[in-house]
């Protein structure tokens, strides 16, 4: 894994990364997903499947592949590596080192894969030499609980000084996407603060463009 060159070239402004709810429907999905993508500048949606056979899930990767890819963003599938080229998606997120480790084969070169999940420096560091396409910190655990702000903030800072890989920051709020941005984030990852209001789905997309740009990264 190379270190960041000393006098680094300025680091491309964020971008969104948006990560759905389970989806059962994807039919039912498609308008709110639509919605937010017409919205803002998304570089990647991260699809979570709800529980099924491997028929059906394949068939709701290929019912919301086409929509995400045609806008110019990335289909990543939450873990089910065995899934992505079969359902057309560009790649999986793996929710931890030994997801990871165990998906590369199946994914690399041709997908993209994403490490997170990373309880340590060793983890993250262990991930970028094994070629992740990103690490992302601050997402939440199977049970929903996400680590303290405080931690996540000071583990982007310490990515964004030292490494290359790209680092997606998820934050569980806007009012928590520009002091990430600041500690060095390339994505922001957003989850139900997106989903959980159907009718206002647009302004929060545009919401979290503005906090975006009030700062720059880290450098």
């Amino acid at each position: 894994m190379a270190s960041r060159p000393k006098h680094p070239e300025p680091r491309p402004a964020p971008r969104l990364y948006l990560m759905t709810p389970p989806i059962a429907d994807p039919f039912a999905f498609s308008e709110q997903l639509a919605t937010a993508l017409d919205a803002g500048d998304i570089a990647a949606v991260l699809l979570r499947l709800a529980d099924a056979d491997e028929r059906t899930m394949i068939n709701r990767i290929k019912t919301l592949a086409p929509p995400v890819q045609n806008k110019g963003a990335a289909l990543l599938l939450d873990g089910r590596a065995g899934l992505v080229a079969r359902g057309g998606a560009d790649g999986a997120h793996l929710g931890d080192i030994a997801d990871f480790t165990a998906a590369l084969e199946t994914l690399k070169p041709e997908r993209i894969a994403g490490a997170g999940g990373l309880a340590s420096r060793h983890d993250a560091m262990l991930a970028a030499e094994q070629g992740a396409d990103y690490v992302m910190f601050g997402e939440p655990d199977p049970i929903g609980k996400c680590p303290a702000f405080a931690a996540v903030e000071e583990r982007i800072a310490w990515w964004a000084e030292v490494f290359e890989a790209p680092c997606v920051g998820y934050s569980d709020s806007l009012q928590t996407i520009a002091p990430l941005v600041a500690a060095g984030a390339d994505f922001i990852a957003l989850g139900d603060a997106v989903w959980r209001a159907p009718d206002s789905i647009a302004e929060t997309i545009r919401e979290a463009s503005r906090y975006l740009r009030l700062t720059e990264p880290a450098t």
